[in-house]
């Protein structure tokens, strides 16, 4: 069992919240280009209202505790960590009510080197409650276009957890997956589950456009951000989103092994 406390100080020390590595640079980038309604930073979100820079800066200072103030142009950024707390516990008491409900749940990341520990452990937990635990179009062709052209990848699942790989890649024992923010995965998936008559997920539980792009199709989703994902915060203030937890997304992986007993101790799903 993990107390608030504990961590509060992990969150900091782990650089999870606090001082992140995460620059104020690439956050601004990147609130220009969700402003220009870039498709690359919206990741499968399509806002209600128009969104401008300041507009988001005020968000992620409301969301996340960065600056507000815009004249603040570089640095790194800062996430404030009762934030992060939070989240987690909204994130937590989510994951515990489709546990309660035996919910199908379908779970993905675009971070599969740094979360796909802290997904999977969610996923045997469910998984043991009576949850299924989906992995529909398994297998399947995404396309995805990236900064180095179209790319064919292969959904894949490990430990129940969605994620792509490139064609063609090493076997899952010696490449754990391909980093993507793109929600073509996550259609993918949906689309498969549909064709075969379902089940369909009542939860959608991971990252990137694995959240944005559920959550805008009508799943509810819930998810981690960092201070360079303003989609996800953009998706929960349009109540598109349900929850989204702001942490540094990009820390080693077994820094997230605190978090995960940490819901799943408030999610009464502890092994």
């Amino acid at each position: 069992m993990v107390s608030t406390g504990a961590l509060r100080a992990h969150l900091l020390a782990a650089r999870l919240a606090g001082s992140v590595a995460t620059s104020r640079e690439a956050s601004l980038r990147s609130y220009r280009l969700f402003a220009a309604r870039d498709p690359r930073v919206r990741i499968g979100l399509d806002p209600v209202r128009a969104w401008g820079q300041r507009d988001l800066i005020e968000l992620m200072a409301d969301r996340c505790g960065v600056s507000a103030d815009p004249d603040c142009v570089s640095g790194l950024d800062v996430i404030d960590p009762e934030r992060t707390l939070s989240g987690l516990n909204a994130f937590a008491d989510r994951v515990g009510e489709a546990a309660q409900r035996r919910a199908p749940v379908l779970l993905g990341t675009g971070h599969p080197h740094r979360l796909l520990g802290f997904y999977a452990a969610l996923a045997d937990a469910l998984s043991a409650a009576g949850c299924a635990v989906l992995t529909p179009a398994h297998g399947r062709c995404v396309d995805i276009t990236t900064r180095f052209g179209l790319r064919t990848y292969n959904l894949d699942y490990v430990r129940g957890v969605a994620l792509v790989r490139e064609a063609g890649a090493p076997s899952p024992r010696r490449e754990t997956g391909a980093h993507t923010h793109s929600p073509l995965p996550v259609r993918t998936a949906l689309a498969g589950a549909a064709e075969v008559g379902g089940p369909l997920p009542e939860l959608v539980i991971g990252d990137h456009g694995w959240v944005c792009g559920a959550g805008q199709l009508g799943f509810e989703a819930i998810g981690l951000a960092d201070t360079n994902d303003p989609a996800l915060f953009v998706g929960e203030a349009e109540g598109v989103v349900s929850v989204v937890v702001p942490l540094d997304d990009a820390v080693r992986s077994d820094y997230y092994r605190p978090l995960t007993r940490y819901v799943l101790n408030r999610a009464c799903l502890s092994q």
